[in-house]
């Protein structure tokens, strides 16, 4: 029986977020939306790039940005959040608060979670600075920051429906045709030089692709059980591995006789 290396298992996406203000009345999956991005963003498929795990600037952690778009505009870093119930900023935190009602009380759930908005602006500093370690040195003005709501169940008070970083439930369509207008006035440009357009020139546009087809994700391990593991893979005793050429590592399961 071959030996599995060591696997380090990372807390799932949102696991801070209780179960109660994730609930089975979100609007649609990760996964829906990335479809919802390729359908109306009218982008090539090699500028979409998701749950990117990028780096910190020490070098020994990781976090991953969920969606990365690559426009002639800049590098759009995208969270998506599937809350329900009315959202509002407290200081360094906000407040995610969730009513359930029934015929004789209403119960009300009020969760305290981090700052997306600060959250997603670390991550994609991390993201431009491994883009400079790999040779892209590229604007911080090239860069995008924005938080998507998937659930219409989900409600921002005043204060945040003003904040440019946040994209509602009712604005995602427009959000996402606003890449392929952006695209068309990109082309018109893209010869000009980028000092002078601020927008990505194609030399550009190529290096930032050639870094982030580099980027990992989560390793996914399939067992024969059908269940499936996703974590960062460490190494396998016996077996010298090089990451940058291997796609895929498969394990034969052994077989023994019974007496």
């Amino acid at each position: 029986m071959p030996q599995m290396g060591s696997l380090f298992f990372p807390r799932s996406p949102g696991s801070s977020e209780s179960a109660q203000c994730q609930s089975s009345h979100r609007m649609q999956t990760l996964s829906d939306f990335i479809n919802r991005v390729r359908r109306l963003a009218g982008l090539r498929k090699e500028d979409i790039y998701h749950n990117l795990r990028i780096p910190d600037q020490f070098q020994t952690a990781k976090d991953d940005i969920n969606i990365v778009i690559l426009t002639g505009h800049g590098v759009f870093c995208i969270d998506v959040k599937p809350w329900r119930g009315t959202v509002s900023a407290h200081n360094q935190n906000w407040h995610v608060q969730v009513k359930e009602e029934d015929q004789h009380f209403t119960n009300t759930c009020i969760e305290q979670i981090e700052d997306p908005i600060k959250a997603l602006m670390t991550k994609t500093a991390n993201l431009s600075g491994h883009l400079k370690r790999n040779g892209v040195s590229l604007r911080e003005s090239l860069f995008f920051t924005r938080v998507v709501f998937l659930s219409p169940e989900c409600e921002l008070n005043e204060e945040l429906r003003k904040r440019k970083e946040l994209v509602t439930f009712e604005q995602i369509d427009d959000f996402l045709r606003s890449f392929r207008e952006g695209y068309v006035a990109w082309i018109s440009d893209a010869l000009t030089p980028s000092w002078i357009s601020g927008h990505f020139s194609y030399r550009q546009m190529e290096s930032v692709r050639e870094v982030l087809g580099k980027v990992g994700t989560w390793d996914l391990v399939r067992l024969h059980c059908g269940e499936q593991l996703k974590g960062d893979y460490r190494g396998c005793q016996y077996i010298a591995l090089n990451r940058q050429e291997t796609d895929t590592l498969e394990f034969s399961r052994a077989k023994t006789a019974v007496l």
